[in-house]
């Protein structure tokens, strides 16, 4: 089961935590959510594994602090 452990305000802060989370050995998705028109501009949901969920967002903040 995945997790949604972060929501970024758009494509690019998904795709830098994401890349982030992939260096740190943690399986990722990026889900998009809101209005499709607005394109890279959307929030989108940052999802791992239910199992790594903590040591994610563990990760998330630490690269925000």
């Amino acid at each position: 089961m995945w997790k949604v452990v972060y929501i970024a305000p758009n494509r690019p802060i998904a795709e830098m935590l994401q890349g982030l989370l992939r260096d740190s050995g943690i399986l990722t998705m990026l889900r998009p959510i809101g209005a499709p028109h607005l394109g890279d501009s959307a929030s989108v949901e940052v999802l791992v594994p239910e199992s790594e969920a903590e040591e994610a967002s563990e990760i998330i903040a630490a690269s925000f602090s």
